[in-house]
């Protein structure tokens, strides 16, 4: 009896180990493939990280072509993009947090909102293709593609904006309405500054996600290939992902060496901006009491 009480007790420990090897390996072998292709893109891009790679436009000779369109058309889209998606997903869930409730409309729009956080990014680039590009004869233009990618980041600022605003306890609520504050004035002057952390994380976070998208603007008709700066939300752009995949397929190396040093421009600009999303979540969190 004691030797298979000792046998079932080794047994539980061995697999309870290998489960936790396994668990580690699944961690550790996917940072070790991560590390291995940045390094080996950072090796390939040392040799283009300068300060007239940044400043210079795309050229047919790739020891002069640079990134500046792409750089330029990237800050514009992503400006724009983030002044139509930010209001609309942090309206949308304060309605679905503070005043939808368990409505049927808010049931409907909370059923569409997680369909739509799964549908892949192409399916938006052919959305906005017919609907901005087509029927409102928007073309190919600097606003289309925003509307575009506004649409790809809306259901992710609508999610997270509402487990931000979860977190604000209840009793906070119910205190403003004791202290007779209506329903608006509470949403407005109590519970968005305690959710504005969170609201904020996930704006950063969103936005980041649609620096690094190519497929729903190559779709949409951003230029592969472009000499010169967007004038206007109506003018022709490119991005810095579609100006890194009209050199990836190119043969030359030399063009693959570019193509390197964007991609590690571009890994930048998105740490940057989740670094930034962290800072200002815990520098608000501090501040933060209830």
């Amino acid at each position: 009896m004691i030797q298979s009480d000792n046998r079932a007790t080794w047994k539980r420990k061995f697999t309870e180990v290998a489960f936790i090897a396994l668990c580690v390996s699944a961690v550790i072998l996917p940072l070790i493939l991560l590390a291995t292709l940045i390094t080996d893109v950072i090796i390939s891009a040392a040799g283009r990280l300068n300060w007239e790679f940044l400043s210079s436009y795309p050229s047919r000779m790739a020891e002069k072509a640079g990134i500046l369109p792409g750089l330029v058309g990237s800050v514009y889209l992503i400006a724009l993009t983030a002044a139509m998606a930010l209001p609309v997903g942090v309206g949308a869930a304060i309605y679905l947090e503070e005043y939808g409730g368990r409505s049927r409309l808010a049931h409907i729009i909370e059923i569409n909102i997680a369909n739509l956080a799964g549908v892949p990014s192409i399916i938006y680039g052919l959305l906005g293709l017919e609907l901005f590009v087509r029927t409102l004869g928007l073309g190919r233009s600097l606003i289309a593609g925003a509307c575009t990618m506004a649409l790809l980041v809306l259901p992710i600022v609508i999610m997270s904006s509402r487990e931000a605003l979860r977190t604000v306890p209840l009793s906070i609520r119910e205190g403003a309405y004791a202290l007779g504050a209506t329903r608006w004035q509470t949403v407005r002057q109590v519970v968005l500054p305690l959710a504005f952390p969170g609201i904020l994380t996930g704006a950063i976070l969103s936005v980041s996600r649609a620096i690094g998208e190519a497929a729903p603007l190559i779709v949409v008709g951003a230029l592969a290939f472009i000499t010169f700066l967007p004038d206007g939300i109506d003018s022709p752009f490119t991005v810095l992902p579609i100006q890194i995949f009209n050199w990836v397929s190119r043969p030359q190396q030399a063009f693959l060496d570019n193509a390197a040093a964007g991609i590690v421009v571009l890994l930048v600009t998105m740490l940057l901006l989740n670094g930034l999303a962290i800072y200002f979540r815990n520098r608000l969190q501090k501040s933060r009491t209830w």
